[in-house]
């Protein structure tokens, strides 16, 4: 599938009742219930979260591959979700290529794993347990859930869709690592097992897609061993696993223009194993993709004088914006992260002080860990805002 075909299908699918980043189950209800009276979706209530709010799953497809896809195992963690909406509104078309794989491939969607994570937009479900830290204890109902359904459904691969923060780039450059994927480990070790290979042959695909896209914006996720950690358990038990993150796109911060990108990377993966006997033959093109470093902030004050007029100290001044849920809507507000960096660091926005003093917004020095709206530079005042 080219990449007009993809664009294409993407602007005629993409659903308008989801958008921003704040997705919860009150978000896609309507959609669950809307799908309930298409022929070949089944929807199914699996379990319930701590707080007793439902987890539903999507099953469609006849064919003998069977994928397995979860999102939201961290609440504040939507763009995934909001792109495999668009993906199953694709699959409602009569387009002979989707068509097709329906009919080679069985899906099982689990659209929002931690409900009660995405109502509270936190990584933690409601008694601040990290589910993927929980695939062996197995100590909370949602990932009860996902093991039973594992257990069930008995995958040929699973798709596990996360996002990740704008601080992350492809290697240590200035290209922001917008799409970041991983083939887990299975074992301390690392070994590029057979099960392994295979993620690795998906993701080298993917990549190729991708970088039609954007080029050089495609990282590879950290690949340490944690047996606890969802995606190195199933892939322990010889089950291919991919591990998703969404990040940053240019002015992006609603993850709009990353959507895309997952969905493109959807069908591209999607096709491949349903037109493929995927044997991870491929596997080596995965190491080209760079592995991700923290190389971003959101913004650079480049040449502050953090100190006084009379002892001056010029540093470059790094803001992360903080995202907080406010009346069900995601609000930015931005914290000083650090005053002076080393080399290899680049702001989403930079500003160039030129030397002149940057007092906060209390008109004090600045603070690392304070939050402030805007700084004075010189005798401007600067918003540190979208």
């Amino acid at each position: 599938m080219n990449i007009t075909e993809i664009t294409s299908l993407y602007q005629t699918n993409k659903e308008s009742l989801l958008s921003g980043r704040y997705i919860t189950n009150l978000h896609i209800t309507p959609l669950l219930e809307a799908l309930k009276s298409e022929p070949d979706f089944i929807v199914s209530e699996i379990g319930k979260s701590v707080l007793g709010k439902p987890i539903s799953a999507i099953k469609v497809g006849t064919g003998k591959k069977r994928l397995l896809l979860w999102s939201q195992m961290h609440g504040n963690e939507s763009t995934t979700t909001k792109a495999l909406f668009d993906f199953i509104n694709a699959l409602k078309h009569p387009d002979q290529a989707l068509k097709n794989l329906k009919e080679a491939c069985t899906f099982y969607i689990i659209p929002i794993l931690s409900p009660d994570g995405a109502d509270a937009y936190t990584r933690l479900n409601a008694i601040d347990i990290d589910l993927n830290r929980d695939a062996q204890t197995l100590s909370q109902p949602e990932s009860k859930v996902l093991r039973a359904a594992f257990n069930a459904f008995k995958p040929h691969y699973c798709f596990n869709l996360h996002g990740q923060r704008t601080i992350f780039s492809a290697g240590t450059t200035n290209k922001v690592a917008t799409v970041s994927f991983l083939s887990p480990s299975q074992d301390e070790e690392r070994t590029v097992t057979d099960s392994r290979k295979v993620g690795m042959d998906i993701i080298a695909e993917m990549n190729r897609t991708l970088q039609q896209l954007i080029p050089g914006q495609v990282g590879r996720y950290d690949d340490s061993f944690n047996i606890n950690c969802v995606g190195d358990s199933f892939q322990s038990l010889n089950v291919p696993t991919i591990l998703f993150e969404a990040g940053h796109y240019e002015n992006d911060y609603e993850r709009e223009q990353t959507r895309f990108y997952i969905f493109s990377s959807y069908l591209t993966a999607f096709n491949y194993i349903a037109q493929h006997d995927v044997l991870g033959e491929n596997y080596n093109d995965y190491f080209n993709i760079p592995e991700n470093d923290k190389c971003f902030y959101d913004i650079i004050i480049r040449g502050a004088n953090v100190g006084t007029e009379e002892n001056p100290e010029i540093l470059d001044v790094a803001v992360l914006f903080v995202e907080k849920l406010i009346n069900n809507k995601i609000a930015f507000s931005s914290k000083i992260e650090a005053l002076g960096l080393g080399a290899n660091y680049y702001g989403h926005k930079e500003v160039n002080a030129n030397k002149m003093r940057v007092l906060g917004a209390d008109e004090k020095p600045l603070k690392v860990g304070v939050e402030n709206d805007f700084v004075t530079i010189g005798a401007d005042k600067f918003l540190l805002k979208l």
